[in-house]
């Protein structure tokens, strides 16, 4: 049997402008994880995910294809992850085999509801990694994060895959997304064995190194938001207001780009300064396209870290979910924290996820 843990995400800044291709974001792994156990089976295979249901989902093959036993299924992003990684390991000469896949997450409340730590991300990315190790196919970082991302741009359609990349590197990242136009045409010309080994243009994945006084704090909202829905409704917009929306792309990459320096230079006052700055571009791109970023409790959430000298904003999406707050480490913060649980904001007890060298 195998095992394999992957953490969930949390967006810092970049949020929006990050689907467009070579528009950078910070993205942090999170000490909250989705793990998959896959063991040996024979004749018939397993599903079971604790998140729809404690009664595994039977499977089998026809002509090398995994086929469920029953038509209607909530396991969309672990089965294009099988696919698409069984394909790769066909490629490389393994022969495919049966097995039970049991999936258990971290990332929802006891109630099931999200915390929007990226848990659509996280299945796709512990899934293939739970194949890796099962097939013995050693795949490096980069290739279970162009499979995994492969795999949920084929269910979701749209976003950044930045949550894909947290949870494959772990820790504090900068990031930008690929040209999904020249991913997609690459895959009707080249093998995936071939895709996956070739550089896919402005994608970016480097780690960053946080100041140690700097504290990451994070507040939920108890308001759960959908991420592919709000960047659809903000695509729809950005065609009636098309200048604004340019204007946004280059002003969040200007900011994203300090902010990554910033970093770089161990400058906290800049780090914040930025952040704040980011708030005010998604409240400005919220105006542009009458989507609802920062809802009234996660404005409240921001404006009560402000009070207490925190740097805060919406983490991506927004619509709900969690705001982010960056404080010196000499900051005194239970009276934030007191604060925000007055206002009916949940503090996690969140940590940043680093995998182990």
């Amino acid at each position: 049997m195998y095992e394999v843990s992957v953490p969930g995400k949390l967006f810092i800044a970049g949020e929006y402008a990050v689907v467009e291709a070579g528009h950078p974001a910070i993205i942090v792994a999170v000490d909250q994880f989705i793990t998959i156990t896959i063991a040996t089976a024979k004749k018939n295979g397993s599903i079971q995910s604790q998140q729809y249901s404690e009664l595994p989902i039977r499977w089998t093959r026809r002509n090398n294809q995994l086929v469920l036993d029953v038509r209607d299924n909530p396991f969309h992003y672990i089965l294009a992850a099988i696919h698409l990684t069984e394909s790769y390991a066909q490629e490389q000469g393994r022969t495919l085999s049966f097995y039970d896949l049991k999936v258990t997450s971290e990332l929802d409340n006891s109630t099931g509801r999200k915390y929007g730590l990226g848990s659509s991300g996280a299945v796709t990315v512990a899934t293939v990694k739970a194949l890796n190790a099962f097939y013995q196919l050693e795949m490096d970082q980069m290739t279970i994060f162009k499979l995994s991302a492969l795999a949920h741009l084929q269910v979701q359609g749209n976003g950044s895959c930045g949550d894909i990349a947290a949870s494959c590197f772990g820790g504090w990242i900068a990031f930008s997304t690929f040209e999904p136009d020249w991913v997609k045409n690459a895959q009707e010309t080249m093998s995936l064995t071939e895709l996956l080994a070739t550089p896919w243009p402005s994608l970016m994945i480097e780690p960053l190194t946080v100041p140690k006084n700097v504290r990451l704090l994070i507040g939920w909202t108890g308001s759960p938001a959908s991420t592919s829905d709000l960047v659809d409704q903000v695509h729809e917009s950005r065609e009636t207001e098309e200048r604004d929306y340019q204007q946004f792309l280059a002003d969040s990459k200007d900011c994203v780009e300090t902010l990554i320096q910033a970093f770089q230079e161990q400058n906290v006052p800049l780090i914040k300064e930025m952040i704040t700055k980011n708030r005010s571009l998604l409240n400005r791109l919220s105006q542009v396209t009458g989507v609802m970023i920062e809802t009234p409790a996660l404005k409240k959430m921001c404006d009560l870290a402000e009070q207490f000298q925190g740097a805060a904003k919406s983490s991506g999406a927004g619509g709900g979910d969690c705001g982010i707050v960056i404080v010196d480490q000499k900051s005194g913060i239970l009276p934030l924290m007191s604060s925000w649980e007055k206002a009916e904001i949940t503090p996690l007890p969140l940590h940043v996820y680093h995998y182990p060298n």
